[in-house]
C-alpha cells in the first residue's frame, strides 16, 4: 500500500512539474486571433469579426495606445506574463498560469485601426491542456474589456 501511494505522489508531482515547466514556443503560441482556426476543443474564447465568433470590442483610442492599456490591465493579474509582442508590434501575446497547478492559458490579443480613428480589439485566449477550460478563458477576456471600460 504504501508503494502504492509513493507511486501516485511520484506521478502527480510528475504531471505538475510537465505542466509548470512545459516550454512556450511564440512561434506555435504567438498567433493571430484574426487568422486562426476555431479550435474543435471548447476550451478557447475568440473574438474577431467572422465565423461566428463573439464580436471584437470597439475603441476610440488608436491600436498602439489601447495594446498600452490592455497591457498594463493584463500584466496587473496575478500569473500573467508576456510570451510574444508588444503594444507597438500591434500584437501581443500573454501566459496565464491557474493558481493550484499552474496551467497555462495562452492570451493572443491584437488590436486593428477601424479606419476611422479607432480601432478593434480581437483575441483569442485558449488553453494548453485539457479538453473544457470551463468558461475561464471567456471570463478573463470579459474581466479584462471590462477593466479597459468596453
Amino acid at each position: 500500500m504504501g508503494t502504492l501511494l509513493f507511486v501516485l505522489a511520484l506521478v502527480i508531482l510528475g504531471l505538475g512539474l510537465l505542466v509548470r515547466l512545459a516550454p512556450s514556443n511564440p512561434s506555435q503560441w504567438h498567433l493571430d486571433p484574426g487568422a486562426v482556426s476555431v479550435p474543435k476543443k471548447p476550451n478557447f474564447d475568440l473574438m474577431r469579426p467572422q465565423d461566428g465568433s463573439r464580436a471584437p470590442a470597439q475603441f476610440s483610442e488608436p491600436p498602439e495606445a489601447l495594446l498600452q492599456r490592455l497591457n498594463a490591465v493584463a500584466l496587473a493579474e496575478p500569473r500573467v506574463s508576456v510570451l510574444a509582442g508588444s503594444p507597438a508590434e500591434g500584437q501581443i501575446t500573454y501566459i496565464a498560469r491557474s493558481a493550484l497547478w499552474g496551467f497555462p492559458d495562452y492570451v493572443s490579443v491584437k488590436a486593428v485601426d477601424d479606419g476611422a480613428g479607432g480601432s478593434q480589439l480581437l483575441a483569442f485566449s485558449r488553453a494548453r491542456f485539457g479538453y473544457s477550460d470551463m468558461g475561464v478563458n471567456g471570463k478573463r477576456m470579459t474581466a479584462w474589456l471590462a477593466a479597459l471600460g468596453a
